[in-house]
C-alpha cells in the first residue's frame, strides 16, 4: 500500500480548488511546485498525479492532462479514471474509448466510475455495440446491485442511442432508481420525437413518489411542446411556480417559453419571458423564433430590438431566426439591416446555415441580383445554400438564371436533392427544354429519388406534359410508387392544353378507381379539356356534377371556362344559362369570357351587353373596351368603335383626377 504524506494531502487540496474554480494559472503553478519537489517521481503517492490529471481536464486543458498521465511513473485506475472523467465530460468519445484500451493493455482492471465513463462515451456517439458489450461486462461482474450512478449511465446510454425499448428494460431492472433514472429516459423519448411516451413515464415516475428536477421538467416541457399539450404544459408550469424553481434556473425558464411558443400561445410565452428574474439570449432566441415559425414577422422583430434595448447580444440562432421573420413579412429593409450587423461581426465565415438563411431572405423578397451576392462571398456553400437561389428564380420565372445556377452548382461538384430537382424541372417545363429533362429525369431514376417523393414525381409529369410529350408522362405516372390528385392533375393539365377530350376522360375514369377523389383543379382539367375537343355535352355533365357528386363548389374559374367553351361552340343559350345560374356575377371575368366568343360569332348585341356589365364593375378594365371594339370594327360599326374609345380614354382620365 502506498504512503501518504502530508504533503500529497496538501497539494491534493490545492488542486481539488483549483479544478473546482477552473483557475488554471494557479494550477499550473502548483504543478510546477510539485515537479520542483519531485512528488510524482516517487512510487508513494500516486494520488497527487491522479489530482493534477483531474485539474487540468476541469480546467478544460485535456492535451496537458494526458501528458501528466503519461509521464507518472506508475498510473493507476485512479489516473486513468481522472484522464476518462475529463474526455467523457468534455465531449470526446472516441479518446475516452481509446483511453479504456489502453488501460486494459496495462492489466488494469475497471471499476464502476471507469464503466460510467465509457458508457456516457458510448451514448455521445451511439455505439451502441460497444455500449452493449459494457453492459455484459457489469452484468458480470455484478456492479449493479449497489450502484444506481452506473444503472443511470446504462439507461442514458441506451436512451441516447435511441433504443428506447431496452432503455426502459434496464430502467425497471434496476434495484433502485431515482429521478436522474427517470430524467435519462423521458430525455431519450423526447430527443427521439416521442412526446407521449414521454408524458407517460413522466407520470409513473410520480407515481412512484419521486419528485421532479429541474432537468426533468425542462424535458417534459419540450415534450409538450412537441405534441402541443398545452394543458399538460400548463399544469407543469404551475408546479414549477408553486416550487419556485424559476428564481435561479434561466434554463428551466427558457424551456417555458419555448413550450408555450410551440403551442402556438405567443403571447403567453412573451409573459413568461417578461416575468423571469434572469432572462438570456436563449430565452429571447425561443420567443423570436416562435413568432418567426408562425409568420408574425413585426412582433419577432419587436422582440429583437427589446432584447437588444436589455443590452443582451443577439447570437447566430437570433440572427437567423430575425431573417425568417423578415422573410415572412418582406421585410427587405430590416434584412439589409440585419445583414450590415452580421457582417460587423463576422458571423458568416463562422456558419454556413446563417449564410444559407441570408440568401434565403434576399431570394424571397425578390432580390435575387443580393441574394446571388451573398451566396457568392460566403467562404462554404452547400446544396442548401445554392437550393434558397435557386428556388428564388423558380418562383420568379428566371427560367435560364435558374438553369444557370444549377450548372454552376454541379461545378462545384455538389449533389442535387428532391429540392434542386423540383425546381430545374419546373424551369424546364416552362420553356420547353425536354432534353435537359429527360437528363435530370435519368439522373432521378439512379438516385433512387422517387420512391418515397410524390412531389418530384409530380414534377416529372408535369414536366413532360407541359412540354407536349403527354405519352411520356402518362407513363412516368403509371411507373410512379406514390401518386395522389396532384400528380393525376398535371397529367390533366396537358390533356387540357391540347384539347384531349378522351384521354381527360380516360384519367380521371382510372383516378376515381385507385381511389383518389377529383379536386377542382381535376374538374376544371377535364371540363376544359372535353369542351375544347367538342365534347361539349361531357364537358357539361362534369360541370353540373361537381358539387352534387364530387363535392367540390364552383369557383369563377370552372363558370367562366363554361362560358368560354360554350360560347366557342356558339351555344349562347348554354353560356348565358351558366351565368343566370352563378351564385354572385360581381367577377368581371365571366363577361369577358363572354365577350371573346361574342368576338368569334360577331354578337354584336350580347357582346354590347356582356361590355356593359364588364365595365359596371370596373370602367377601368381595359381588355373590355379592347375587345368590343374589335367587335365593331369587325362588323363595319366604325362610330361605335370610336365611341368605345373615347369612352376608354375619359374614364383613363378620370381616374388619373
Amino acid at each position: 500500500m502506498a504512503i501518504v504524506n502530508k504533503h500529497d494531502f496538501e497539494f491534493v487540496g490545492l488542486l481539488k480548488d483549483c479544478a473546482k474554480k477552473k483557475d488554471l494559472q494557479q494550477g499550473s503553478a502548483l504543478h510546477a511546485e510539485i515537479l520542483k519537489h519531485r512528488f510524482l517521481l516517487g512510487k508513494s503517492s500516486p494520488y497527487v498525479g491522479s489530482a493534477l490529471i483531474s485539474m487540468y481536464a476541469k480546467c478544460g486543458a485535456i492535451a496537458k492532462a494526458r501528458r501528466v498521465l503519461e509521464t507518472l511513473p506508475v498510473r493507476d485506475i485512479i489516473s486513468w479514471n481522472a484522464l476518462m472523467t475529463g474526455y467523457a465530460q468534455l465531449g470526446y468519445a472516441n479518446e475516452t474509448l481509446d483511453c479504456f484500451v489502453k488501460m486494459q493493455r496495462e492489466g488494469l482492471s475497471p471499476v464502476g466510475v471507469t464503466f460510467t465513463c465509457i458508457l456516457k462515451a458510448c451514448g455521445s456517439i451511439r455505439a451502441i455495440d460497444r455500449g452493449k458489450q459494457i453492459h455484459d461486462e457489469i452484468i458480470n461482474r455484478g456492479l449493479l446491485d449497489k450502484n444506481i450512478v452506473l444503472g443511470n449511465a446504462l439507461v442514458d446510454m441506451y436512451a441516447k442511442c435511441g433504443v428506447l425499448t431496452k432503455a426502459r428494460q434496464v430502467l425497471e431492472e434496476l434495484p433502485v432508481r431515482d429521478v436522474v433514472s427517470w430524467s435519462a429516459l423521458i430525455s431519450g423519448y423526447v430527443h427521439e420525437g416521442k412526446g407521449h411516451e414521454a408524458l407517460t413515464c413522466f407520470e409513473q415516475m410520480q407515481r412512484e413518489g419521486l419528485l421532479p428536477n429541474d432537468v426533468t421538467f425542462i424535458c417534459i416541457l419540450k415534450a409538450c411542446g412537441s405534441i402541443r399539450a398545452i394543458e399538460r404544459g400548463k399544469q407543469i408550469h404551475e408546479e414549477i411556480i408553486n416550487r419556485a424553481l424559476l428564481e435561479k434556473n434561466v434554463m428551466l425558464g427558457t424551456a417555458l417559453v419555448d413550450m408555450y411558443a410551440r403551442c402556438g400561445m405567443l403571447v403567453k410565452a412573451q409573459d413568461v419571458l417578461e416575468e423571469l428574474p434572469l432572462r438570456n439570449v436563449v430565452c429571447w432566441n425561443a420567443l423570436i423564433g416562435g413568432y418567426a415559425q408562425e409568420g408574425h414577422g413585426n412582433e419577432a422583430i419587436n422582440c429583437f430590438q427589446q432584447m437588444q434595448r436589455e443590452a443582451i447580444s443577439p447570437s447566430i440562432v437570433t440572427f437567423i431566426s430575425i431573417l425568417k421573420a423578415c422573410t415572412k413579412i418582406g421585410a427587405i429593409k430590416k434584412g439589409i439591416k440585419i445583414h450590415s450587423e452580421i457582417l460587423s461581426r463576422g458571423l458568416l465565415m463562422k456558419d454556413i446555415v446563417l449564410g444559407t438563411t441570408l440568401v434565403d431572405m434576399y431570394a424571397k423578397c425578390g432580390a435575387l441580383a443580393e441574394a446571388q451576392q451573398v451566396l457568392e462571398r460566403l467562404p462554404t456553400r452547400d446544396v442548401v445554400a445554392w437550393n434558397s437561389l435557386i428556388s428564388g428564380y423558380a418562383q420568379k420565372g428566371h427560367d435560364h438564371e435558374t438553369l444557370h445556377c444549377f450548372a454552376r452548382m454541379q461545378m462545384e461538384r455538389l449533389s442535387p436533392n428532391e429540392i434542386t430537382f423540383n425546381c430545374i424541372l419546373q424551369a424546364c417545363a416552362s420553356i420547353g427544354a425536354i432534353e435537359k429533362g429527360q437528363k435530370l429525369h435519368d439522373e432521378i431514376l439512379e438516385g433512387h429519388f422517387l420512391e418515397n417523393n410524390v412531389v418530384l414525381g409530380t414534377s416529372l409529369v408535369d414536366m413532360y406534359a407541359k412540354c407536349g410529350f403527354l405519352t411520356k408522362a402518362h407513363q412516368v405516372l403509371e411507373e410512379l410508387p406514390i401518386r395522389d390528385v396532384v400528380s393525376w392533375n398535371a397529367l390533366l393539365g396537358g390533356y387540357a392544353q391540347q384539347g384531349q377530350g378522351c384521354k381527360a376522360l380516360c384519367c380521371i375514369a382510372q383516378m376515381e378507381m385507385e381511389g383518389i377523389c377529383p379536386d377542382d383543379i381535376t374538374l376544371l382539367c377535364v371540363v376544359n379539356a372535353c369542351g375544347h375537343s367538342g365534347k361539349l355535352d361531357e364537358a357539361q355533365t362534369y360541370y353540373e356534377n361537381m358539387s352534387g357528386k364530387y363535392g367540390v363548389i364552383p369557383k369563377i374559374e370552372h363558370h367562366t371556362c363554361m362560358v368560354v367553351i360554350s360560347g366557342f361552340a356558339g351555344c349562347f343559350g348554354k353560356a348565358l344559362s351558366v351565368i343566370k345560374t352563378m351564385p354572385s356575377l360581381d367577377d368581371s371575368s365571366v363577361w369577358l369570357a363572354l365577350l371573346v366568343s361574342c368576338k368569334k360569332w360577331r354578337k354584336v348585341e350580347l357582346a354590347r351587353l356582356a361590355f356593359d356589365k364588364a365595365i359596371q364593375l370596373d370602367n377601368h378594365l381595359a381588355p373590355a373596351y379592347v375587345l368590343m371594339a374589335n367587335i365593331y370594327a369587325a362588323v363595319g360599326m366604325y362610330e361605335d368603335e370610336e365611341k368605345v374609345e373615347v369612352m376608354r380614354i375619359n374614364n383613363c382620365l378620370l381616374s388619373e383626377g
